[in-house]
This record gives structure tokens, sequence and C-alpha cells, in this order.
């Protein structure tokens, strides 16, 4: 992975660019915005930018190589996979950087998910920080950032990233994958700038099962409690995908209000309803469809909290169907 290859991120792309070619690399950065928007390939670009025997980041030589199929030894990867990292990985990890590279000048340290870090995690981590050894380079991933240390934070160069453009992901996907443009436009609206989710196991939930929910949420009604039960049941099973089926349900019910308000139809997330969309908005007031969204919004900061699932999705959906 080059920096090239990189759709996006011109910006920071141009920063570790200028880094790299005046030779001042901070000790420590922090890759932080949205998930699935390439700070990970970033991060593998920069590493075998730092270590290609060429010094270019060649992609051919053995150095580039390793880094691709993740078997160099002065390359050190924690992934949190969602899950937290604890002080035990961040102790082996000090252990591999008190030693000299193997092969290349830098050893280059990637902690993906940094905001998983435990107390006991994060508090070893800042004292690698606090004390970095030579050669040493350490990029923290986080979508997350506020989640970290302000010490953690303030020892780290900083660099943000944001979600690619509609305009630029559509021209993406559509290079892609083979589906219409009614298709394209859905999933890239969905996919909410990343590339990674737009192109991941999410494509049949944003284009398909899209569709039943949506119909299965412009079905309910005030009296309809039995269907509203077994519609939260259904939602609440799938746990990994609930901020998704929120995101389903906002996009819905924005193209709603954007109809009220005469936007054109290609400003629309659900191209491929307006069917449907054309008949909600009939009998659907600016007033309730602020009041449903409002809804979503409490479902989505209650199960941050952990608040029972099929108990935050009945709630949602009664007051949907009442609003």
């Amino acid at each position: 992975m080059t920096f090239a290859s990189i759709a996006g991120h011109e910006q920071q792309k141009n920063i570790l660019r200028r880094a790299l070619a005046n030779k001042r690399i901070a000790h420590a950065y922090l890759f932080e915005g949205a998930e699935g928007i390439g700070k990970k390939l970033m991060a593998l670009a920069f590493a075998r930018a730092l270590l290609c025997l060429h010094g270019t980041g060649c992609g051919d030589c053995a150095a580039c190589r390793k880094i691709d199929h993740n078997n160099h030894p002065d390359v050190h990867l924690i992934d949190s996979a969602e899950a937290a990292i604890k002080i035990d990985q961040i102790r082996e990890l000090q252990q591999q950087l008190s030693l000299r590279p193997l092969e290349g000048i830098y050893k280059v340290c990637l902690i993906d998910g940094a905001e998983y870090l435990t107390a006991g995690a994060a508090n070893a981590l800042l004292k690698t920080l606090e004390e970095p050894q030579p050669n040493t380079v350490m990029i923290l991933l986080s979508g997350r950032p506020e989640q970290l240390l302000p010490t953690i934070r303030s020892r780290c160069q900083r660099l943000p990233f944001r979600r690619l453009p509609l305009r630029q992901l559509s021209t993406l996907l559509s290079q892609r994958l083979d589906f219409n443009e009614t298709e394209i436009a859905v999933l890239a609206a969905l996919s909410d700038g990343s590339f990674k989710k737009a192109l991941g196991p999410k494509q049949q939930l944003f284009l398909e099962k899209r569709r039943e929910l949506i119909q299965a949420l412009s079905a309910l009604s005030p009296g309809s409690n039995i269907p509203t039960l077994s519609l939260a049941e259904e939602l609440a099973e799938e746990k990994e995908s609930l901020q998704d089926f929120l995101d389903i349900f906002q996009a819905f019910f924005r193209d709603l209000l954007l109809l009220k308000y005469g936007r054109p139809e290609e400003d629309l997330v659900n191209q491929d309803l307006l069917e449907l969309l054309n008949r909600e908005v009939q009998r659907a007031s600016v007033e309730s469809v602020l009041a449903k969204l409002k809804t979503i919004d409490q479902a989505r900061f209650h199960l941050q909290r952990n608040v029972n699932r099929q108990l935050t999705m009945e709630v949602m959906l009664l007051g949907i169907a009442a609003a």
C-alpha cells in the first residue's frame, strides 16, 4: 500500500511526505477519524516509506513486501478488534521496542483502536510516549480520540482524517462495483464516507434488507402494538447491525423532510423507494417527521450507554408509530 494508491486524504499524505523528505519524523502520531476511512491504510503506507530499502515505499523491495504480508520484524501491530487492549500487550510491546531494529532504520508500532486501551494499558503506554526509544515511531489509530487520556493525545502529533466526500466515494464505488447508478448512490450515502464500509459485508443490508426494514417501519401505526414489538425483537437480535438500522431509519425520515421542502430526487438517499416516499410525504407533517428523528436520536443515546437493546427498540418504534 503506497500513498498514491489511497483514495483521498491528500493533505494528510502531504504532511507525511514532507516529514519523510525533511527527516523530521515525530516519535508518535495519532491518526483520528471515523472507522473505515483509510487511517490504517495510511499508517501502513507511512510504515512502508519509513522502512523501504529505497526510501520511497516502492512496493517492490523486500522490506515493502514484508510489510504487505504482515511479517516485517520491525513493524508491530496491536489490533483491538473492538476488545480491550490490556496492559500485558503494552508491556510486551515495550519489550520489543527496547531492542534495536532488526532490518530497518526504525521500529514502527501501530495501535489500531487505541480508544480500547484499559486504564492500566493507557498509563503504561504513556510512559513509553514520555520516554520514547530512539528510531521508534508509534502510530495510534482511533475513531474516538476523545476517549484517550489527554496526556496521551498531547504527546502525539495529531492527524485528523475526514470522511470521503459523497461524490468521490460514489465515483470510486462505480469503478469497483457492477451496480447501477441508484444502488451506487444508496450505498455511498449509507456508508457515510467509509470506503471500507461500502465494500464490506454491509452491502446486502444497505441494498436489500434496507427496503424490507423501511417498508416494515412505514407500515407501523399507533394501534399496531404486536407488529411493532415483533419488529423491535427482530432488530434487537442483530446487535452488530443496530446502529446501521438506525442510520437507515434516519436516512428515510431525512428523505421525507427533503421532499417536504421541495428538494430534488437526486438529493435523496432512498432513490429506489420513491413511490413509498411520495406516499408517506403526503400524510406526514414536518413536526411528526422531526419527532420521529428525535426518537431515533434518543435510541442511539441509550444504545451507547448499554441500555437493554430490545427495550430500546420497543420504545423507539412505539414512539415512531405514535408521532
